[in-house]
């Protein structure tokens, strides 16, 4: 008994499997770069107000995955727990900091630097 295999297309899904690969860590190193712009944006923002002045220390950003970061007050930081009441408000307090800002000026930033990635790659 004999079994022939075809394998004149795995030339080809190791370029696209390569490709891929490449597309991650480029578009790995625009969401960190993201990240990191968020974060000194609101520690910028934080540092502005003045009326708590360790706050912005508070602010980071942590890595989920390749693709994923969570940017914010880190409660266990001086004055991080007034994250929530800064950019929340309380019921008989407006917010004091602005959430969606720094999102709104990274957001073209982000989108650019991601298209850029792709068609390098591409």
């Amino acid at each position: 008994m004999s079994v022939d295999i075809d394998v004149s297309g795995a030339d080809s899904v190791a370029r696209d499997l390569e490709t891929v690969g490449r597309l991650l860590d480029d578009f790995g190193r625009v969401v960190k770069r993201g990240a990191h712009n968020l974060k000194s944006d609101y520690q910028r923002e934080a540092r502005s107000s003045g009326h708590y002045k360790h706050f912005h220390r508070a602010i980071s950003y942590d890595r989920v995955t390749s693709l994923e970061y969570e940017v914010g007050p880190d409660k266990s930081k001086i004055q991080g727990a007034l994250g929530n009441i800064l950019y929340f408000g309380t019921s008989k307090n407006a917010p004091e900091l602005d959430l969606h800002g720094p999102i709104a000026r990274e957001l073209p930033r982000f989108e650019q630097a991601l298209a850029d990635a792709a068609e390098e790659v591409l």
